[in-house]
């Protein structure tokens, strides 16, 4: 993996980090960092998930991925917040 690509693929966890805090509703009590961390994480997970289904390469936007991504950050986002509610 080049650089560029990483770099790439950090700044699109972050849209995504943002992304899925947005889906998810109500007040999250985590921080941006937090936020950022989840959403890259998200991207690479799944864009390796949508790799592995065959939609990672279409034409155009790829739309699947995304909703993809946007949903694991979302799960993410929430799974945390709830964890860091409990202490």
């Amino acid at each position: 993996m080049e650089p560029s690509s990483i770099i790439g693929a950090i700044v699109i966890g972050i849209v995504i980090g943002a992304l899925g805090r947005l889906v998810v509703p109500g007040r999250q009590h985590i921080g941006i960092l937090w936020t950022m961390l989840i959403g890259i994480v998200a991207a690479f997970i799944g864009a390796w998930i949508a790799m592995g289904l065959g939609v990672a390469y279409t034409r155009g936007v790829d739309w699947i991925e995304w909703i993809i991504q946007i949903a694991l950050a979302a799960l993410g986002v929430t799974a945390l917040d709830r964890a860091l509610a409990r202490r």
